[in-house]
């Protein structure tokens, strides 16, 4: 027997997928949601490693993650042990801590566009000269101008 190839088709919207997927701005996203997601991790450490203890040590060693009420089930000292216990609580200072980290990335991305937007127009360059005319349109003026002598001489 002749080994016979199978013909896989592919459908019409593979292509059109591929091509979406190459283009520069999807390719840009991508690379911004990367970025983002790191730099989510830098500002996660940046309010539980620095801007908590420092809000803690000036509430009197308040942890805003362990704040929390319960609602339903054992009372517990910590949200950890609410938790494992089964409790039902609402997690205020988890929100807190998510407000302040909102916030943070606000101002840090502000002060960003702030610095790119004055760096862009420092560097702003002079407005170009115009160009030079083109043998069009010199052809043209000289036209122009026959005309206008013509006129003038017999107007």
């Amino acid at each position: 027997m002749a080994d016979k190839k199978l013909a896989v088709h592919t459908p019409g919207w593979v292509g059109d997928f591929k091509a979406f997927i190459m283009r520069g701005n999807v390719v840009d996203m991508a690379v911004g949601v990367i970025i983002g997601a790191a730099f989510t991790a830098i500002v996660n450490s940046l309010v539980k490693d620095v801007f908590n203890p420092v809000l803690g040590l000036a509430t009197g060693g308040i942890d805003f993650s362990n704040l929390f009420v319960t609602l339903k089930g054992p009372i517990e000292p910590t949200l950890d042990a609410a938790q494992k216990a089964g409790a039902v609580t609402i997690n205020y200072g988890v929100f807190l801590n998510a407000v302040i980290q909102f916030l943070i990335v606000a101002i840090v991305i502000f002060w960003m566009v702030r610095l790119i937007s004055k760096l862009h127009s420092t560097q702003a360059e002079a407005p170009a000269a115009p160009a030079a005319p083109t043998k069009s349109e010199l052809l043209l003026q000289d036209i122009r101008d026959v005309l206008v002598k013509e006129q003038q001489t017999h107007g």
